[in-house]
């Protein structure tokens, strides 16, 4: 029994690496990446499900390098939470079918007020998000790890992995120093490991 279930986990432990070594980034890379760095007002993400607590982790991963950023529901957006966006933001919407409907209605309700751009990330072709937001980044044809292939496992470390690269190359670009990353870490580990303290 033992052997099986270390057999069954390391199953599962590759169809993630295989998931992580399939993604392919393109030019629309290298414009988000411009979009992020000459970005005047917030970055504002979204998503619903488990995409949401990636957004949520996302916009935690852009304020600690510096942006300005935060989450917003896409389920509260019509119910006036829409008002954190101005038209300075950046919308960054996630979803891996792209057809959620409270996640496509989010984007319709940005271009209502003329948010700055409006960037996507999502799987599937024929992806409403695809034809809705300015650039898209692309995770490829995703199949999610065990017996079911359903539970969202494969997808959300996709898109963990292209949202962190994102944030990581985006701020290195702006130059981000050690010594500004440890103004933003004031308490704990990482704030005393960057301001030379241990």
């Amino acid at each position: 029994m033992e052997s099986t279930r270390i057999m069954q986990g390391e199953k599962i432990l590759n169809e993630f690496v295989s998931a992580i070594s399939s993604i392919s980034i393109d030019h629309n890379f290298s414009c988000i990446v411009e979009e992020f760095v000459k970005c005047d007002g917030k970055i504002v993400t979204t998503g619903i499900g488990k995409a949401g607590h990636a957004m949520k982790k996302f916009s935690s991963l852009l304020c600690s390098l510096g942006f300005q950023s935060c989450f917003m529901h896409p389920g509260e957006a019509s119910h006036g939470d829409l008002g954190v966006l101005t038209e300075k933001d950046i919308l960054f919407v996630a979803s891996t079918s792209g057809k959620t409907r409270e996640v496509v209605e989010v984007i319709e309700l940005a271009r209502n007020i003329n948010v700055h751009k409006i960037i996507g990330v999502t799987s599937h072709k024929d992806s409403p998000i695809r034809q809705k937001a300015d650039f898209i980044m692309d995770m490829g044809e995703i199949i999610e790890a065990g017996d079911l292939k359903m539970a969202p496992t494969c997808s959300i470390l996709v898109m963990l992995a292209l949202t962190d690269m994102l944030a990581l190359v985006s701020s290195q670009e702006r130059g981000l120093t050690l010594e500004e990353y440890g103004k933003y870490h004031h308490g704990g580990y990482l704030g005393k490991k960057a301001r030379g303290e241990i």
